[in-house]
Parts: C-alpha cells; sequence; structure tokens
C-alpha cells in the first residue's frame, strides 16, 4: 500500500496557513479543525514550515503566553520531511517513527498535495494486515 492508497481514502486536503500569520490565529484553526498541525505555505503553495501542537506548547513553555502574538514563523518547524505519494507505507512509518513527528506533507512537484498522519499509517496498516491474515484463513481452508 502506498501513500496514494491513503490519499484516495481520505482526500488530499490539506489545512494550511501562512508565515506571517498570528500564533494566536493558528492556535484558533488547530481547534476549530480538531487537528494537530497546518502545513505553512506561500501563494505558489510551496511548503515553507509546519506548525503543530507541540511547537505552541514548546514555544509557551520556554517564553510564556506572550509568544501568541508573534508570527507562526518565530515557532514553526523550518525544515519539514516530507514525502511522495508513491512512496509505502513502510516507508513513510519508518521515517516517522525515526524522526518523532505526526504529520508528514505530500508534495508532488514542489508543491503541497496532501498530508498524512500516523494515525493514517497505523490505520492503513492494519486493514493490510488483517487482509493479508484473512487470505491466509481462506488459503489455508481451501487447502
Amino acid at each position: 500500500m502506498t501513500v496514494a492508497d491513503i490519499l484516495a481514502q481520505k482526500g488530499r486536503e490539506v489545512a494550511t496557513i501562512a508565515a506571517a500569520v498570528p500564533i494566536t490565529r493558528a492556535v484558533a484553526e488547530l481547534a476549530a479543525r480538531k487537528i494537530g498541525a497546518l502545513v505553512v505555505v506561500d501563494q505558489d503553495r510551496r511548503v515553507n514550515g509546519i506548525i503543530s501542537e507541540r511547537d505552541v506548547v514548546r514555544a509557551i513553555g520556554q517564553n510564556g503566553p506572550d509568544i501568541l502574538s508573534n508570527a507562526v514563523s518565530s515557532i514553526m518547524t523550518h525544515e519539514v520531511v516530507g514525502c511522495s505519494d508513491s512512496e509505502t507505507i513502510n516507508e513513510v512509518m519508518s521515517r516517522m517513527t525515526l524522526g518523532r513527528f505526526r504529520h508528514l506533507p505530500v508534495v508532488k512537484d514542489g508543491r503541497l498535495d496532501g498530508i498524512i498522519s500516523i494515525g493514517d499509517v497505523v490505520k492503513a496498516r492494519i486493514e493490510e494486515v488483517e487482509f493479508e491474515a484473512e487470505e491466509m484463513r481462506a488459503y489455508i481452508a481451501t487447502a
């Protein structure tokens, strides 16, 4: 199973934000959408960063609540690891685990094309394992 298979099921819509927007607006967007991260993009949908709940918590912990009036760019993760939709679930799961992040933007031709979360990957992997187990049961039953 590939990232494209996950996106075919969940869609390619991504919640985004601009780097100059105040952190308070990013927090409100995260809460309203009930999501854990926003991808920071420019006008051409090129990925400039990502801001997650963890980024916000760390910033408040280090600088206090006054940091919330600053721009998203002041606390976002600038070096974003992404993937392509042709990568396998195992490839992206490994990358997410090693990098200790929960969201992976999908990039195509240098532009944002989707996003997957560790939850999406785990769900897809469980479905894959269940399918394989069912196939094995069917094979054994007919042998």
